[in-house]
C-alpha cells in the first residue's frame, strides 16, 4: 500500500530496427512514455521521429464504412509491419460499394412500396364509386388529383371559394385529410399552385393500375408483396456480403488499429543521428518483464537507471493498494494525484472514509443493503463506486449493532444484547438527551484528533522534503501542532476533569510561542535560507502578517466545529428513522410494511447520498488541505492513451 518505484528506462537501437521495436513498444501497457519533445528542446542536434499518419485517414473511413454497414466485428490481433495499406483500402471500398449498390436498391423498394400504400390508401377511398380509373385519367378537360392535405390547411380552403375547384375529403387521420380536387385544364396551373401553398401532397396511381378500384386495389396489394419480397432477398445479399467480408475486415480492423498506434508511438521517439531512442517509466518491478520482451531483439539496447537521474523529468506516481483501499483510489484522483515522492494517502482515506460514514449511517439492516447493491454494482457495472459501497457498508452493519438498529428497529437487537452482555436494552440510545452533548463531544474530539493526525503528515512530509520552514512554523508543522494541541488538551483538561493547566507557563510556552512562531514563519524561513528577515520592512510585514494570523487561528476553530456534523448526522438518521417507525406505528397492516419499505428506501437514497458527500467534503477541506497537494503525476501506459 505505497507509490510504486520507478525506473527510468531508456530504449535505443539503429533507425533501420525503429519498425521492429514499435511492434513490441506500442503492447507495453506497464511503459510510462516521454514525449520526444522534452528533450529536442534542450539538446541541439536531436530530432522527433513523429511524422504524418498515414494510417489515421483510412481508419477513420473504414469506422465510417463499418458504422454505415452496421457490422460488428470480432477483435482480432494483428502484427505486421510489410503491410500494404493499398490493399487493404482497395478491399473495404469495394466491399462498401457492393453494400452501397444493394442498399440503394433496397432503399428504391421501399419507397415504391411507400407510393404503392398511398395510392392504395387512395383507391380504397374511391372503392364504392362505379368507375374505370382509365376513363378517369383519360378526361381532357377535366384535371383531378389525389392525395393529402394537412388538417389544418383544409380549413384554410375557405379562403379560396372564388377559385374554380371541386374539393372532396374521402377520410381523415390524425394528421392529413386523405381528399381530392377537381379543375379544369384552363384552371390547372393556378389551382395547382393554391394546393402546393397549402402543402398538398399529390399521391399518382401507378400506370400499372388499370380497371375499377376494387381491381386496381388488389393489383397494389400483390405488387407491394411482390416489392416486399425482393426487400428480403435484397437483405439477404447484405447478409450474405456481411458473413463473406467480416473475417476480412476484421484482419483490417486488427492491422488499421495497431500500425495506427505505431504511428502514434513515433512521438515518444527520439532521433539521435543514425540511432533512435525511447525514454520512459517502469515500475521497477516491471524490469525484468521489459527486458524479456526485447531480448530477441540483440540490435536493441535497454539502459535502466534510477527514477530522478534525468532532471528535466519527473517520474510519475503509480498507486499500489490492497483490497480494501484500492477502490478509493477514484475519490483521491478526484482531488489530485500524490508526487512521487510523497506518500499514498488511499490507505488513510478508505479506513477514515468508512469509518466516519458506517457512525453517520449507522443501521444493520440499511448496511447489509448498501452491501448488496454494491457487490450488484460492482459485478454487473464494474463501476468502482460499487466496491466502495461494499467497504462502507460493513461498517454500516458494524456501527448499526453499536446503535442498536436494523431498518430503524431499535429493539430488535435486544435479545443479543441480553445473550452476549447479559443487558436488557441495547447499551447507546442514540436519541436519549442524555447522549447528545457526549455524542457531539465525540464528534468535536475526533476532528481534533484527525485534525492533529492531518498534522504529522504534513511535518513528515515536510521533513522529507528537506522544507524546514514549513516543517518548523507552518501552521500544519511543529508550531501549528503545538498551539492547536496545546488548546485542545486544555480544554478537555479542564472542562472534563478539573485541572487548570492553563497557567503562565503552560500559556506563554505552548500557546503564544508557537502563535508567534506562525506569525514569524516567512521570515524565519527566508533566515534559515541566510535572507533578510524584513526585506519589505517591519510594518508591511506586520500588517499582512496579523490578518493572516487571524484567519489561520479561524481557521483551526471552523475546521474542528466542521467535525460537528458527524455527530449531527448521526442523530440525523436515528431521527429520521424514528418518524417511519412512528407513522408505520400509526398506519398498522399492509400500509405500515409499505411505509416501512418506501421510508426505508428514502433515508438510504437521500441520507446515504448527503452523508457520502459531507465525508468526501471533511477528507477534502479539512484533512487534504492540511498535508495533501495532489500535485503529482499520473502513470499512464501507452496503450491506456
Amino acid at each position: 500500500m505505497a507509490i510504486a518505484k520507478m525506473k527510468l528506462i531508456n530504449i535505443s537501437a539503429e533507425k533501420e530496427y525503429l519498425d521492429d521495436v514499435l511492434l513490441k513498444f506500442v503492447d507495453l501497457d506497464y511503459f510510462h512514455p516521454e514525449p520526444a519533445v522534452k528533450f529536442i528542446d534542450t539538446v541541439h542536434g536531436l530530432t522527433s521521429m513523429d511524422e504524418e499518419n498515414p494510417v489515421s485517414e483510412v481508419l477513420s473511413r473504414f469506422k465510417e464504412i463499418c458504422s454505415d454497414m452496421d457490422l460488428d466485428l470480432p477483435n482480432i490481433a494483428m502484427r505486421d509491419k510489410d503491410y500494404d495499406l493499398g490493399g487493404m483500402k482497395n478491399y473495404m471500398e469495394n466491399v462498401y460499394q457492393r453494400f452501397q449498390d444493394a442498399n440503394r436498391v433496397r432503399k428504391d423498394l421501399q419507397t415504391v412500396i411507400q407510393e404503392n400504400k398511398d395510392a392504395l390508401v387512395t383507391v380504397k377511398n374511391i372503392e364504392s364509386i362505379d368507375l374505370n380509373l382509365d376513363d378517369l385519367f383519360d378526361c381532357k378537360y377535366i384535371k383531378f388529383r389525389f392525395g393529402r392535405l394537412p388538417l389544418d390547411s383544409v380549413e384554410k380552403l375557405r379562403y379560396y371559394r372564388n377559385r374554380p375547384f371541386v374539393f372532396k375529403s374521402f377520410s381523415q387521420d390524425d394528421t392529413y385529410s386523405w381528399c381530392i380536387y377537381m379543375t379544369t385544364e384552363k384552371y390547372e396551373g393556378d389551382v395547382d399552385n393554391v394546393f402546393s401553398s397549402l402543402y398538398f401532397e399529390r399521391i399518382r396511381i401507378p400506370q400499372f393500375v388499370h380497371g375499377t378500384p376494387e381491381s386496381a386495389a388488389q393489383t397494389l396489394l400483390d405488387e407491394i408483396e411482390n416489392d416486399e419480397k425482393q426487400i428480403l432477398h435484397v437483405d439477404d445479399v447484405i447478409e450474405k456480403l456481411k458473413g463473406e467480408c467480416r473475417e476480412e475486415m476484421a484482419k483490417i480492423k486488427g492491422e488499421l488499429e495497431f500500425l495506427d498506434r505505431t504511428f502514434v508511438a513515433r512521438k515518444y521517439v527520439v532521433g539521435l543521428g543514425q540511432r533512435f531512442s525511447i525514454t520512459g517509466f517502469v515500475d521497477a518491478a516491471d524490469v525484468e518483464r521489459l527486458k524479456e520482451t526485447f531480448r530477441e531483439l540483440e540490435e536493441v539496447e535497454i539502459e535502466v537507471r534510477p527514477a530522478h537521474s534525468d532532471k528535466r523529468l519527473d517520474p510519475p506516481t503509480k498507486l499500489k493498494n490492497g483490497w480494501f483501499a484500492r477502490p478509493f483510489i477514484m475519490f483521491v484522483e478526484m482531488y489530485g494525484i500524490p508526487e512521487y515522492d510523497g506518500f499514498d494517502p488511499v490507505p488513510i482515506v478508505a479506513v477514515i472514509y468508512s469509518l466516519l460514514f458506517g457512525m453517520m449511517f449507522g443501521d444493520v439492516g440499511q448496511g447489509i443493503v448498501v452491501m448488496i447493491v454494491g457487490v450488484l454494482l460492482s459485478k454487473y457495472k464494474q463501476m468502482q463506486l460499487g466496491d466502495i459501497m461494499v467497504r462502507i457498508g460493513i461498517f454500516s452493519t458494524l456501527f448499526g449493532f453499536i446503535f442498536g438498529s436494523v431498518f430503524g428497529n431499535e429493539t430488535m437487537l435486544d435479545p443479543l444484547y441480553h445473550a452476549l452482555l447479559g443487558l436488557e436494552e441495547k447499551p447507546i440510545n442514540v436519541m436519549s438527551s442524555e447522549f447528545i452533548m457526549p455524542l457531539l463531544l465525540i464528534a468535536v474530539g475526533i476532528g481534533v484528533v484527525l485534525n492533529l493526525f492531518s498534522m504529522v503528515l504534513n511535518m513528515v512530509l515536510q521533513h522529507r522534503r528537506r522544507d524546514m520552514g514549513e516543517f518548523w512554523f507552518s501552521q500544519n508543522g511543529v508550531a501549528g501542532f503545538v498551539f492547536y494541541g496545546a488548546v485542545a488538551l486544555g480544554a478537555v483538561l479542564t472542562a472534563l476533569f478539573g485541572i487548570p493547566v492553563f497557567n503562565v507557563f503552560y500559556v506563554l510556552v505552548l500557546i503564544v510561542l508557537p502563535l508567534l512562531l506562525i506569525f514569524l514563519k516567512e521570515p524565519l524561513t527566508r533566515k534559515l535560507h541566510h535572507g533578510k528577515l524584513f526585506p519589505d520592512g517591519f510594518g508591511a510585514f506586520f500588517v499582512e502578517g496579523f490578518f493572516e494570523l487571524f484567519e489561520i487561528c479561524l481557521s483551526y476553530i471552523t475546521n474542528t466545529i466542521s467535525y460537528l456534523r458527524v455527530g449531527g448526522f448521526v442523530l440525523s438518521h436515528a431521527g429520521m428513522m424514528m418518524a417511519v417507525t412512528m407513522i408505520m406505528e400509526m398506519s398498522g397492516g399492509i400500509f405500515a410494511v409499505l411505509i416501512g419499505v418506501f421510508g426505508n428506501i428514502l433515508v438510504m437514497c437521500l441520507e446515504g447520498l448527503v452523508v457520502g458527500i459531507q465525508v468526501l467534503r471533511l477528507q477534502f477541506y479539512e484533512m487534504f488541505s492540511r498535508y495533501f497537494n495532489g500535485n503529482g503525476i499520473a502513470f499512464t501506459a501507452l496503450k491506456e492513451e
